[in-house]
């Protein structure tokens, strides 16, 4: 199994229950869900043309859609090339559960890391169960993708971005009637960090007992 990698980094978690939590990220290339607020669109299209070296990929600008084929070996040694010593792993995107991601999470967990996916839901979420899932839905948006029951019953957290009232109301829609097993944290996240969404989020977390969620990288300026 090879996966398409748009880009591996190192640095802090900086949304959810992770917060603060040193984490070596892996970006998948491929989405085809269409956010109109993604500011990762560049790892959309999975182009042969946009396929480069491993060795290329260190080097490359971050938000190009070149990305390099990694097999779950190839990038346990470019995690020790690089000298990483975080041990939580992010696999995000793009939209990672486009992919069965069962082999390398499997090794993963076999060499100790802790492992996080970052999901929209829309795909099935194919892992090791000792993964912690972040499912982000991602509701009505231009790719036409619906949520999967099956998605949110895996979910360890659920973290919802919000600027209006309607974004809370569509999360309580897609989680009407489900039982969920794994009792997942629930999050809202103002999108762009607006003053109005943030009042918004603030003032439903407080009511509903859940959680706020901030894009603490981006207030710090790391990535």
């Amino acid at each position: 199994m090879h996966y398409p990698i748009n880009e591996i980094f190192e640095s802090i978690q900086g949304e959810g229950s992770h917060t603060g939590v040193p984490s070596v990220f892996i970006r998948l290339q491929g989405c085809p869900v269409g956010c109109p607020w993604c500011d990762t669109q560049h790892t959309w299209p999975v182009a042969k043309e946009d396929i480069i070296a491993i060795e290329t990929l260190r080097s490359k600008r971050a938000d190009a859609p070149t990305h390099a084929q990694f097999s779950p070996d190839e990038l346990l040694s470019e995690y020790s090339l690089r000298d990483y010593q975080a041990k939580h792993i992010v696999i995000t995107g793009g939209e990672p559960c486009m992919y069965d991601l069962s082999p390398l999470t499997n090794m993963l967990v076999a060499q100790g890391f802790s492992v996080q996916i970052e999901t929209s839901g829309t795909f099935p979420i194919r892992c090791h169960d000792a993964v912690f899932v972040t499912v982000s839905p991602k509701i009505d948006m231009p790719g036409g993708y619906e949520i999967l029951p099956e998605a949110l019953l895996r979910a360890d957290e659920i973290k919802h971005a919000v600027a209006m009232q309607k974004h809370i109301e569509a999360l309580d829609n897609i989680l009407f009637g489900l039982s969920l097993p794994r009792e997942p944290s629930i999050y809202l996240q103002p999108i762009s960090q607006h003053p109005r969404a943030t009042e918004l989020a603030i003032k439903t977390c407080i009511e509903r007992n859940w959680r706020l969620s901030l894009q603490t990288h981006k207030f710090i300026g790391i990535e």
